[in-house]
């Protein structure tokens, strides 16, 4: 299933000291998890005796009621693939572990202590266990079996799945052990825990949960005591939770007066991608660890997880809003930096009416506003050519009026004709000459203009354009600054939808901007409409931007880009539609990688960028034909 595994988190009702309700407890909880085809179960703290038996812990009776319970465990296990990491007290060399035991198809396949054992506030822990930091290279013997013991084990099994195993106190430490488990190559983090509620202590457990997954560049699943656990001074919750790169994708209910398991499906082959190639990750130290081999663990046949459509934008509208302020407040210092650098006053831009360059116009106006500059050196031109229509034409003077910058109107008509004639084209035949012709020739006049003026030529086009090589090389391709480069084409309707409640005045026409269709306006109207639309040509950038995003991002091929796209919009396209203009959008982003090579500067907004001299570094005369064929491969 292309590199995800499903993970299941439990939390089984317990009884104090009960060792045979509980394993009965932990065992229908396994057997669900493994129905549900779990790689791996979690279980909590101590789960097989309870962690909240105090003095009874030296008791032989407790001792020999977790042995018992313990073999029926292994037993329950013989035909079980999915792994149960169970929580039991371990006598080991005449000391006592908390340890956490990694259990699969009849085997005790290791142990692993707990390292950072509490004594502080409620938690008085060494008056009955051991750390287990100096035991490595050890075994334990274990019904009948020796078994590996200490806090240097790995549990390794096909296709990237690599586990590290700690127990609660561990992960509050300053340098967890799952942070060398992670270095050493896992990408599953388990964390047995018993962790009592008090007020605002589940948030932080959360952000501490979401926060190691996100350093570690892994998934750190976590399973917490339940109710059912001694109230005598604290009260146990039962939380439980899977984070993935430092997004909690879910969690269970707090405080249940019953057995509860949680599931996610896991991205393994998407963590091993970002730790190649985002942070410091690979220069971390190594430290060795002996690595368990697993038995094959269950596939999973569906995907049980919530793949974002809108990768870019964010869902939440309280999120977003606050996305769009930062993005603005990004671009403005990049473009002032950029005019008190150079001593430039005026920023020139070409406006059209369309969503693009109505950002630019946006965020350079955001700009001059901040720095307290005179909104009137603001330049904007608008250049109607043979394509345009009333309705945008209309638009970007209303725009520019409202703000309160200079608005300048020059055809490109004759000039175009003049063209034409100078190279003995005939304006009757609409192709690429046709159309790159009136780009070039805006082009021309808005960096000449920008030279007689002593000012900057700000540029309009958006990566999403950029990812498909949809500008003219030379013409809307360039400018002096291109202020939006980084920002995607389904982010940049929030971000014009969002300007409209910051200024009032222009409320108005930028709704209607974001009712237009996208458009270059390059060949002749229809009867005043516009003819030729982008997304018709080149498909939904809503598409696009999930391919880019998923391509650029975790390096995924392009079937799995392809399945994602299935399970993330649903009915809404059909799998033929999504695979075609995948190809499209393949065949062009190595085609036209020629134009992002020599792009002009602008900032990075967001996680994915396409500069040469940052982010995106390609041949421009590499091929696609590794991509295409994964593409047309059958699964």
């Amino acid at each position: 299933m292309f590199g995800f595994v499903r993970i299941a988190a439990a939390v089984p009702k317990v009884r104090v000291a009960n060792v045979g309700f509980n394993v009965r407890q932990m065992l229908d909880l396994w057997k669900i998890a493994s129905q549900q085809n779990a790689s791996v179960v979690l279980f909590p703290e101590l789960s097989v005796s309870s962690y909240s038996c105090g003095d009874l812990f030296y008791q032989e009776g407790l001792q020999r009621a977790v042995e018992k319970g313990l073999a029926e465990m292994v037993e329950a296990s013989m035909a079980c693939s999915t792994i149960a990491i169970a929580g039991m007290p371990v006598w080991h060399n005449g000391r006592l572990y908390n340890c956490g035991l990694v259990l699969q198809e009849g085997r005790i396949l290791g142990v692993v202590p707990k390292s950072f054992v509490p004594e502080h506030k409620e938690y008085y822990e060494k008056r009955w266990f051991a750390s287990g930091q100096g035991c490595k290279n050890e075994t334990v013997r274990l019904l009948g079996q020796d078994v590996p013991f200490g806090t240097d084990l790995l549990f390794c099994g096909r296709e990237g799945l690599v586990f590290g195993v700690e127990v609660c106190e561990d992960l509050w430490t300053v340098v967890p052990p799952s942070s060398y488990q992670a270095l050493a190559g896992a990408t599953l983090l388990f964390n047995l825990s018993a962790s009592d509620e008090i007020v605002a202590k589940s948030e932080y457990r959360s952000t501490l949960v979401s926060t190691q997954s996100a350093r570690c560049m892994a998934a750190y699943v976590y399973a917490s005591c339940g109710v059912g656990e001694s109230t005598t001074d604290v009260v146990f919750g039962g939380d439980c939770m899977i984070a993935e790169n430092g997004v909690i994708l879910e969690r269970g209910e707090r405080f249940l007066d019953e057995s509860q398991i949680i599931f996610a499906d896991v991205d393994i082959q998407r963590l091993e991608r970002l730790r190649a190639a985002e942070g410091s990750f690979v220069d971390g130290e190594i430290k060795p660890f002996r690595r368990i081999e697993l038995f094959d663990t269950p596939d999973i046949t569906q995907l049980n997880r919530y793949v974002d459509p809108h990768p870019f934008v964010p869902s939440k509208k309280s999120e977003r809003s606050k996305r769009c302020s930062e993005i603005f407040s990004i671009q403005a210092a990049a473009l002032n930096k950029r005019l008190s650098h150079i001593g430039a006053k005026k920023s020139i831009i070409g406006v059209s009416g369309g969503l693009d360059s109505t950002l630019a116009l946006l965020a350079v106006y955001r700009a001059y506003e901040s720095a307290g500059r005179d909104p009137e050196d603001i330049v904007c031109v608008t250049m109607p050519g043979f394509g345009t229509t009333g309705r945008t034409l209309e638009n970007a003077k209303r725009l520019c009026e409202a703000l309160g910058v200079t608005f300048r109107r020059i055809d490109i008509t004759e000039a175009c004709m003049e063209h034409f004639r100078q190279i003995g084209h005939d304006p009757s035949e609409h192709t690429v000459v046709y159309e790159n012709v009136q780009a070039r020739e805006r082009t021309q006049i808005l960096m000449d203009l920008a030279n007689k003026l002593g000012g900057i030529l700000v540029g309009t086009g958006d990566m999403s354009e950029s990812a498909l090589g949809w500008s003219t090389y030379n013409g809307d391709h360039m400018s002096m600054y291109a202020l939006n480069a980084g920002i995607p084409k389904t982010l940049i309707r929030y971000l014009v939808e969002w300007a409209a409640g910051q200024y009032p005045a222009v409320s108005e026409v930028l709704h209607d901007i974001l009712n237009t269709p996208v458009s270059p306006e390059l060949l002749p109207p229809v009867e005043g409409e516009i003819s030729q639309r982008t997304e018709e040509l080149l498909g939904p950038y809503e598409l696009h931007d999930f391919f880019l995003y998923h391509l650029i991002k975790s390096g995924a091929r392009p079937r799995k880009i392809l399945f994602l796209a299935e399970t993330a919009f649903g009915t809404k396209y059909e799998s033929e539609v999504i695979k075609k203009w995948l190809g499209l959008f393949l065949r062009r982003f190595f085609s036209q990688q020629f134009k992002r090579s020599c792009m002009p500067d602008g900032p990075k907004v967001g996680t994915i960028a396409l500069s040469p001299r940052g982010d995106w570094r390609m041949p421009s005369d590499a091929e696609a034909d590794a991509w295409l064929n994964d593409l047309e491969e059958e699964i």
